[in-house]
């Protein structure tokens, strides 16, 4: 099996999942989303991770989800769909049916709650890469999962399994990152899983993104990637400053809380969310509104749904 990979560098916006009021998929807002990322120089999609709150959507849901970013991004972006899970076994499931509806490639996160050993973790990978076709990217996100996957566990998966081809790092452990960078092997993607790290991750050789902040700010995300894998580091950095707050205000709050808000004050998609989340508080909001106004984002809204 042989796997071209290269459309891994660069941005990509971990989406936020739409929802209407009274709790269901809203596909004209997703619709919206979506092209708003295409139209401003996103092209790497992730739909069903965190950000777009995979963790309260059904099976079906997940796969209209999916399906629906796949249908847009049809030969402007690639879509990695989201399919993680705490059971090895649902993983394996979802990746399949993720890869039948024609997703580029799979993220897949630790097991939450499980707690599993390195080689309980070394384990899971290998059997949903054996498995299926489709290129993996693994997502270590011990925030989230109260499960680091330790670097030497990551490295030995890139080397065993062909398709799994890169990691989003999202542990905020420099020294483990850069552990990864300096021993993987040829053709493995390291990608941050965090915006305010993204700079210092490219400039230590990583390979991009998968960007929160790429919701609210396409062009914005996508150039300082862009600069920063094209060695421009003075633009990049002064680009990264200047979003530096914006990235930091999307985690005031329990993430997709503030950069749900944001969207909503674009006027691109409605503040919905499902329990156990709930909108953010006022000073938030208003934190949130100074940063976006700031940066010209909330100026750009009207023309986002136009």
């Amino acid at each position: 099996m042989t796997l071209s990979t290269d459309w891994l560098r660069g941005c990509a916006t971990a989406l936020v999942t739409p929802f209407t009021s009274e709790g269901a998929i809203d596909e004209a807002a997703l619709t919206r989303l979506i092209e708003y990322q295409l139209n401003n120089g996103v092209r790497l999609l992730v739909p069903c991770g965190t950000t777009g709150e995979s963790a309260t959507m059904t099976e079906e849901e997940d796969q209209r989800v999916i399906s629906r970013a796949i249908e847009q991004a049809r030969g402007r972006a690639k879509v990695i769909a989201g399919t993680g899970s705490n059971s090895t076994a649902a993983a394996i499931e979802n990746s399949k049916i993720a890869q039948r509806l024609g997703a580029d490639a799979v993220l897949v996160v630790a097991p939450f709650y499980n707690k599993p050993t390195q080689p309980g973790l070394y384990a899971h990978f290998r059997a949903i890469a054996e498995a299926v076709d489709v290129p993996i990217v693994i997502y270590n996100v011990p925030g989230r999962t109260s499960c680091n996957i330790a670097a030497e566990t990551t490295l030995k998966l890139a080397r065993d399994c062909e398709n799994i081809v890169a990691v989003k790092e999202a542990s905020g452990n420099l020294s483990q990152i850069m552990e990864i960078l300096r021993d993987r092997p040829k053709g493995f993607y390291v990608l941050s899983g965090d915006d305010a790290i993204t700079f210092a991750l490219i400039a230590l050789g990583g390979d991009g993104l998968i960007s929160v902040a790429s919701n609210q700010a396409p062009e914005l995300m996508s150039r300082l990637v862009d600069l920063a894998l094209a060695a421009k580091w003075d633009e990049a950095r002064e680009l990264h400053y200047r979003l530096l707050p914006l990235m930091e205000t999307n985690f005031i709050e329990s993430s997709p809380g503030p950069v749900k808000a944001g969207l909503a004050m674009m006027n691109l998609i409605g503040e919905n969310y499902r329990l156990p989340l709930v909108p953010i508080q006022d000073s938030s909001r208003a934190r949130l509104r100074a940063v976006m106004t700031e940066l010209g984002l909330l100026k750009e809204a009207s023309h986002a749904t136009s």
